[in-house]
């Protein structure tokens, strides 16, 4: 065969191409990262190999099974997926307008002022969840980068209220009717309290990680949020990212980790 019959022009366009695919592939990995919906994809895998395999040794009737699966492959991604396509397409327009709103912050706020001014949203964070952890008061926050208002406000009270260390304290007593479930906080505001979040199905969690634990892991695994955990067993503070938890880390740490997270 005449080597020479072959096209191996490459244009800057393909480049372009192959690395946008990339991108896209990135994104969908990020989000099913950890999460049921990897099982499904797999899943799906197999059932196209074996359908190749059984095309390929004229299996008519598997075949025929098979391919009828298959050619309505795309109705049914769209079904099983609906969530996390849903997640990937408010993720890309969400992302879009916080770069934006950081970029013109960058613009007309100077840096020293950036940072005193992040400083001082975090700090009344950073006193409650000392106070909360020397009273070994169980607690649950979510940090997220976006309010969404169906995945969020729906399992629990709609707040929209300014933060205090005071507030946050008050929410987390044992005798406070929204002590139970997680306080979402966006942009440095209280935005719903009493929060019901999905709770991680990872099978490698140590069996004491209590329901908090799992649903700091659980929202962290299906979205862009960080989570802050106050252990009411031992006062522990515990931060979660990406499906991955921090155990027993300082006041010190813990705002390391969300000036470098927010």
């Amino acid at each position: 065969m005449d080597l020479q019959s072959f096209d191996f022009n490459f244009r800057l366009l393909d480049i372009v191409d192959i690395l946008l695919v990339a991108v896209i592939l990135y994104y969908v990995y990020s989000l099913i990262r950890g999460t049921i919906a990897v099982n499904i994809l797999i899943g799906l895998g197999l059932i196209y190999v074996i359908f190749l395999l059984v095309k390929q040794f004229n299996m008519h009737l598997l075949t025929e099974i098979f391919g009828g699966f298959i050619s309505v492959g795309s109705l049914a991604l769209v079904v099983v997926f609906q969530q996390e396509i849903r997640r990937f397409l408010i993720h890309i327009g969400k992302n879009i307008s916080v770069r934006r709103k950081n970029f013109l912050w960058s613009v007309f706020v100077n840096k020293k002022t950036a940072e005193s001014d992040h400083h001082a949203h975090l700090k009344p964070i950073i006193d409650a969840c000392r106070n909360l952890s020397k009273s070994s008061t169980g607690a649950l926050i979510v940090f997220a980068k976006y309010f969404d208002e169906e995945y969020y406000q729906t399992s629990g009270e709609y707040m929209d209220a300014h933060l205090s260390k005071r507030l946050l304290e008050s929410i987390f007593q044992k005798n406070s009717p929204l002590h139970d479930g997680a306080v979402v906080i966006v942009d440095f505001k209280i935005m719903t309290a009493s929060c019901v979040l999905p709770l991680s199905e990872s099978e490698d969690l140590p069996l004491h990680f209590g329901l908090r634990h799992r649903a700091a892991i659980g929202v962290t695994e299906v979205s862009d949020a960080v989570a802050v955990v106050v252990s009411e067993e031992t006062g522990e503070i515990s931060f979660a990212k990406d499906g991955n938890v921090n155990m027993n880390i300082s006041h010190e740490e813990l705002e390391e980790l969300l000036n470098a997270s927010l």
